[in-house]
């Protein structure tokens, strides 16, 4: 696009990290790799009236609380407190667009009341049946927290939730959304097109660039270690992420990058957790 009204202003607010985070736990093929202190972030995108999140981050309160504790995830910051260091109030956010429904990433959707949530029909409805399953099967279940479900129907009933049906350009305009099945269903990951080109948002469809890279560079794709899907579905994502970027990481949001967005601005640092610009 070349109309300045539809190019995002883009930043990266880390909220959390985990500690001794086996990396093997997230990419395959790690077993010697030792352990990282695990950021966890999520993406305030502004444009004209538009003050969307591509994701929310989670509270630590309730049950937020106890999947923190459960998932080793002692240091955290709220995401509303980020958020207003860039001058945005919880009722200001008009969008937000959930890449899947793990706990870190729509464990906030309830603090927003004045937003849209567009996510994957898939995504919502796998989890539903999902959750139905007997509880022998919980081990695909183990991220999700119920509460963030029950507050998507409750958005649902506001008429607030956009289950998207796949691909689409412009769900938002300059925002295009894409499916990205393998780490979960019904994920997808997020375009949006800036001033320094379409960056992409990836979601947790990649880890770290070694799921594009390769281990030692190689150029083979390296599956997450962490998934409901398929490998199959999980490599074809990666592949469609490789391809819209151009293999450029620098077009690349990677929310969980160890590397805490080096190269990116840092406009802010609150109690250690980073806010960065990156577009």
């Amino acid at each position: 696009m070349t109309d300045g009204e539809a190019l995002w202003e883009v930043h990266v607010l880390e909220f959390a990290r985990s500690k001794d985070q086996l990396v093997a736990g997230l990419i395959l093929g790690a077993h010697d790799a030792g352990v990282v202190d695990l950021p966890f972030s999520f993406v305030l995108a502004r444009r004209g009236h538009r003050i969307v999140l591509i994701d929310t981050g989670f509270m630590r309160e309730g049950s937020g609380a106890e999947f923190s504790e459960k998932f080793g995830i002692p240091d955290w910051i709220s995401p509303l407190r980020q958020l207003q260091v860039l001058g945005v109030e919880a009722g200001d956010v008009t969008d937000i667009v959930l890449s899947h429904a793990h706990f870190d990433h729509m464990g906030s959707i309830g603090k927003f009341p004045n937003a849209m949530i567009h996510v994957q029909k898939h995504e919502i409805l796998s989890w539903v049946e999902l959750l139905a399953l007997p509880p022998r099967f919980g081990a695909l279940t183990a991220i999700i927290n119920p509460d963030d479900m029950r507050r998507a129907f409750d958005a649902s009933i506001e008429h607030r939730l956009d289950l998207v049906d796949g691909d689409r350009d412009n769900l938002l305009p300059g925002l295009h959304v894409r499916t990205g099945p393998g780490h979960t269903i019904g994920q997808q990951f997020i375009i949006l097109e800036t001033a320094r080109g379409r960056i992409v948002v990836a979601g947790d469809c990649i880890y770290t660039a070694a799921n594009i890279c390769g281990h030692n560079h190689d150029g083979v794709y390296v599956p997450l270690a962490n998934a409901v899907g398929s490998t199959w579905d999980q490599l074809k994502t990666i592949d469609r992420i490789n391809t819209e970027i151009a293999g450029d990481l620098g077009r690349l949001i990677i929310l969980h990058d160890t590397k805490r967005w080096a190269g990116l601005p840092i406009v802010a640092e609150i109690e250690g957790f980073r806010i960065v610009k990156a577009a």
